[in-house]
């Protein structure tokens, strides 16, 4: 649209705008609007999509573990103990640690192994890893439940 109004601005007269005769044949005048279209403001006169990267597209979520290249190993009490809760001893879900299913399964195993070998308590956090910095916070889950 913007195209043909650039090509009745350049090419009016006074005579057109009142309603006379074109004095230029119907055939030139496509030609002429033809031309006009050939000059477009794009840098390779073509009119494909340009390939850019989506900028409103979010990058993926990546649990801690999996960010930081971390394996759970049932040596590493301390790491584990982060996944444990204090007051019972029992072992956070993947909707509170938002862990990656696999990385929680190795958490898991990891924990009861540590258990099973007397690194780690069964039913209280050791008390050596009380003041640790939280991973999360187990008051607000990343992803709550419904009700």
């Amino acid at each position: 649209m913007f195209k043909i109004t650039k090509f009745i601005a350049q090419n009016a007269t006074v005579a057109n705008l009142t309603g006379n005769r074109l004095t230029r044949p119907a055939n030139r005048l496509y030609a002429l609007s033809s031309s006009v279209e050939d000059k477009s403001t794009t840098r390779d006169g073509s009119d494909e999509p340009i390939d850019i990267t989506n900028p409103f597209e979010k990058d993926p979520q990546q649990c801690i573990l999996c960010k930081n290249n971390i394996t759970p190993h049932y040596k590493n009490v301390r790491l584990l103990s982060q996944f444990q809760s204090s007051y019972t001893g029992r072992i956070y879900g993947r909707h509170i640690t938002g862990l990656c299913k696999q990385k929680q399964e190795d958490v898991e195993r990891a924990i009861l192994r540590a258990q099973q070998c007397l690194l780690m308590p069964g039913y209280h956090k050791d008390l050596d890893f009380l003041q640790d910095p939280k991973l999360f916070d187990p008051e607000r889950p990343v992803r709550p439940h419904k009700y």
